[in-house]
């Protein structure tokens, strides 16, 4: 625990610093100024709690995984800095539950960067913000070419923030020092850049925008688990046959059980590439599986008997599947043309009109309206096309209420003149 990490006037953002002050500031955010010491026992979290609790401001939180490393999701580092407080770092497998600090904090403003990607993980200890300030969703509503932590750190605040440690192994213990410092300015800085965003925002006339979209997110539920979570295999668009298909899935289960139970990501043990060659291979014995120079991967010799026994089952089931899955997902826009000409042509209007809204708001086009649903009221319009109509139809879909005000007459604009245009008889009908 340390409070090393306060704010400092030399990295307030209202004033630009000088010159000295900039470089002082840059030593800062490099320097290890005090040992970050990590949170493990019960004792020292309720005394983490206390301080927080009386500290001022709203939270910055972060949270670290292991993705590509373990097979679970979940966190383990979750830093934590309040003005007046101080920075904290929390093992989370160590503490446990979180669900005392989350009703410490509750009604407080959180701040995370990128929240749709650390809210599962923190809830999962108990950890769920009411009130939630997203800076990099803020640094999209801004049009800020880049939104990446780092760079809007260094865009808005002037600081040189590293991220040599994003992709490292977060479940390693002990964690090393140098990771420590990482994981602790990433949060440090959060209330400064959140300060400076509000300004920004305020200016820019989006206050209400950003309060829709950090609520949509606070919102958003979780997706269901897919029905055939075997079908994201890499490649296994190239296998033909169901029983390849069934191989496939027999192998694609058999990984996933044993990384679970080892706590390893499926694909350190035998990649995709792998199964989906012995799918389409389908060796007839297990020294042929074991020959097949394509089948590669840590675990792809010393558990041959697990992938074997997959196969066995896939070459044999009477559980077939199907040769595509069952989805309510469009067509690619590419295949439209031919497949819904006139949805074609609606889509690339509509889409146009959009574009220049994007342009003129300075929001990206993907955050202006969710690609998906600009397809799929362009592939289905609601009867009659109206920007009422329109505007419910994307309601519906889970547009927030200034998406809509900003384009659904646009959409129902560039819906009725194309149907107009494709009425409009030839001369030579005439």
């Amino acid at each position: 625990m340390s409070k090393a990490g306060a704010s400092c006037s030399a990295c307030s953002p209202v004033f630009p610093p000088s010159a000295e002050k900039e470089s002082a500031r840059c030593r800062r955010a490099g320097q290890n100024v005090a040992d970050h010491d990590v949170i493990e026992s019960r004792e020292a979290y309720f005394s983490a709690i206390e301080a927080l609790a009386g500290g001022t401001g709203p939270i910055g939180i972060d949270a670290e995984r292991a993705s590509g490393f373990t097979y679970s999701q979940r966190a383990y580092l979750i830093q934590i800095y309040r003005r007046d407080a101080g920075t904290f770092l929390f093992d989370p497998p160590a503490v446990g539950d979180f669900s005392e600090l989350n009703e410490a904090l509750l009604d407080e403003e959180w701040i995370l960067h990128a929240a749709s990607q650390d809210l599962a993980c923190l809830r999962e200890v108990g950890l769920d913000p009411v009130s939630m300030f997203d800076t990099e969703l803020a640094a999209r509503l801004l049009g800020l070419p880049r939104v990446g932590l780092g760079t809007v750190v260094e865009e808005l605040l002037g600081i040189h923030l590293a991220k040599e440690h994003s992709a490292a192994n977060w479940s390693t213990r002990p964690l090393p020092e140098a990771w420590l410092v990482y994981a602790a300015l990433d949060v440090e800085l959060l209330p400064d850049l959140r300060d400076r965003m509000v300004e920004l925002l305020v200016e820019a006339d989006k206050t209400h925008i950003a309060a829709e979209e950090f609520a949509a997110v606070l919102a958003r539920e979780t997706k269901a688990a897919r029905t055939d979570p075997w079908r994201r295999l890499s490649g296994v668009h190239s296998i033909r046959g169901q029983r390849n298909l069934a191989v496939a899935r027999e192998l694609w289960l058999a990984r996933d059980a044993l990384a679970q139970r080892l706590d390893v990501s499926p694909g350190r043990l035998v990649p995709d590439a792998s199964l989906v060659a012995a799918a389409r291979v389908m060796p007839e014995s297990r020294q042929a599986l074991a020959d097949l120079r394509e089948f590669s991967g840590r675990a792809s010799r010393s558990e041959l008997d697990r992938w074997w026994a997959a196969i066995q089952a896939g070459a044999t089931t009477s559980d077939l599947p199907a040769l595509k899955a069952s989805t309510d997902t469009l067509p690619p826009p590419r295949a439209w043309a031919e497949r819904n000409p006139e949805a074609d042509v609606r889509f690339k209007a509509a889409r146009a009109a959009l574009t220049a809204v994007s342009e003129e708001l300075a929001i990206p086009l993907e955050n202006l309206l969710t690609p998906d649903f600009l397809r799929r009221v362009a592939w289905a319009p609601p009867e009659p096309v109206t920007p009422d109509s329109i505007g419910f139809a994307l309601g519906e879909l889970g547009a927030r209420a200034w998406q809509i005000d900003a384009t659904a007459q646009l959409i129902a604009d560039a819906f009725v003149e194309v149907r107009q245009t494709i009425d409009l008889p030839s001369e030579s009908d005439s």
